[in-house]
This record gives C-alpha cells, structure tokens and sequence, in this order.
C-alpha cells in the first residue's frame, strides 16, 4: 500500500465527518452556506476525491504491480 492509498483512506472519513458536522450546523444557525457540507459528505460517501482526481496520484483505478 503507496502512501497515496493511506492518505485516501483516513481522508474517506474525515470528509464524511466534516460533511455531516456542515450540515447540522447549517440547520442549527439557519445559515444556508453551511448546506455545502453535502458536497464533503458525497465525495465521502461516493470515495471520490477531487483533489486525487487533480493530482492524479492515487487514482482508485489504478494497479500496483
């Protein structure tokens, strides 16, 4: 496992964490810019990383030999 591979997978949570703290404190203060907490919480859910996708660097489809 590359470090890339590690760096995915504690990140997975953290954003879904994040999202989800977001999102509550959204619906507690009634301040709508904190309902972009969803798009942490989707890339978390979905394992999807923008900043993977930009770097190119631990790309889920990619194989170690």
């Amino acid at each position: 496992m590359n470090i890339y591979e590690r760096i995915r997978k504690t990140c997975r949570p953290i954003r879904i964490v994040v999202g989800i703290i977001l999102i509550a404190l959204g619906f507690y203060t009634g301040n709508y810019w904190f309902y972009l907490g969803v798009i942490p919480l989707l890339a978390g859910l979905t394992n999807f990383c923008p900043a993977c996708i930009i770097s190119k660097k631990c790309d889920i489809n990619k194989k170690e030999d």
